[in-house]
């Protein structure tokens, strides 16, 4: 039997204006391996703009960030995992934990249910329009063209 994934961008909130959720089995991820008060990633960092998502899984393994304790991944680790597809199935694997968390166990997704809620989560209008402004271009002086 295989595990069932479901992409949840939520609306604004503390630290980000669109907050990608991970949920596997109808059970959020992030709050159970990264703490209750975990964070997902900004839904921008794996859903990029015209680039395939991290997320999407191929036959080489990689790793991804799904989420980090309340206090920041930088003290005291990021929920990750190794992403990598094997035909029909996609895995997620080799779980890293934020400290004093327990592992997930082994995921597999059927890939057509995988691929099909990245396309979902992808293709959802609302939160693209909360994509951050860009920065201002600098000039090689360091003022903004036009100051």
């Amino acid at each position: 039997m295989f595990d069932r994934l479901e992409i949840r961008i939520l609306p604004p909130g503390r630290r980000l204006t669109a907050e990608l959720r991970v949920r596997v089995n109808d059970e959020d991820l992030v709050a159970e391996a990264a703490g209750p008060d975990g964070q997902g990633p900004w839904a921008g960092l794996l859903f990029p703009d015209g680039r395939p998502s991290p997320l999407h899984a191929t036959g080489e393994p990689h790793r991804v960030r799904l989420g980090e304790p309340e206090c920041t991944g930088g003290c005291c680790g990021y929920l990750s995992a190794e992403v990598q597809r094997f035909g029909n199935v996609v895995r997620w694997s080799a779980w890293e934990v934020p400290d004093q968390q327990s592992r997930p166990p082994e995921f597999d997704f059927e890939a057509e249910q995988y691929d099909a809620e990245l396309a979902r989560a992808a293709a959802d209008p609302w939160w693209h329009a909360a994509r951050p402004a860009p920065p201002p271009a600098v000039t090689t002086d360091g003022a903004a063209p036009g100051a």
